[in-house]
């Protein structure tokens, strides 16, 4: 699975004008699962992403995780991820899995999180959503499960 985690001050997501999902301090985590990937991927994932040492400690140094702030997620699934840009200028998404694969992966992978006790909002798969975030840093980072 693939991942771009956000350190943000806030974020939401909205579908059809409406907000479905809010946090304030915490992650929002925009996650694709690829071809191949099972629910094994999902929970390490998600357990690699509780524990990620992003946000800030008395001494300013990134040494604390989402959990040590008492902050949340927001995942939000995005198949764009498995973007492949080797050929030509139109990403080619074969790679990323199948939609019924990539909703219940996302779902165990939410509900992964939600097991290493983080508060979690959730977008909507499949929708047109709309994405506010507040990156507080910037801190981005990339994971993909692929490379552990």
């Amino acid at each position: 699975m693939r991942a771009l985690i956000q350190r943000v001050s806030e974020a939401s997501v909205t579908v059809d004008h409406e907000i479905i999902g809010e946090i304030s301090s915490g992650l929002l985590v925009l996650v694709c699962a690829m071809d191949g990937d099972t629910e094994a991927e999902a929970d390490r994932l998600a357990a690699k992403i509780a524990k990620l040492r992003i946000f800030q400690d008395e001494a300013g140094k990134m040494n604390r995780s989402v959990s040590d702030i008492d902050g949340a997620v927001l995942a939000v699934s995005q198949f764009t991820l498995g973007a492949d840009t080797k050929r030509g200028n139109r990403p080619g998404f074969s790679a990323a899995a199948d939609p019924e694969t990539g909703a219940r992966l996302y779902d165990h992978f939410c509900a992964a999180l939600a097991r290493q006790g983080l508060p979690v909002e959730r977008g909507r798969f499949g929708a047109d959503m709309k994405v506010r975030l507040l990156n507080d840093g910037p801190v981005t980072i990339w994971m993909d499960t692929a490379e552990w």
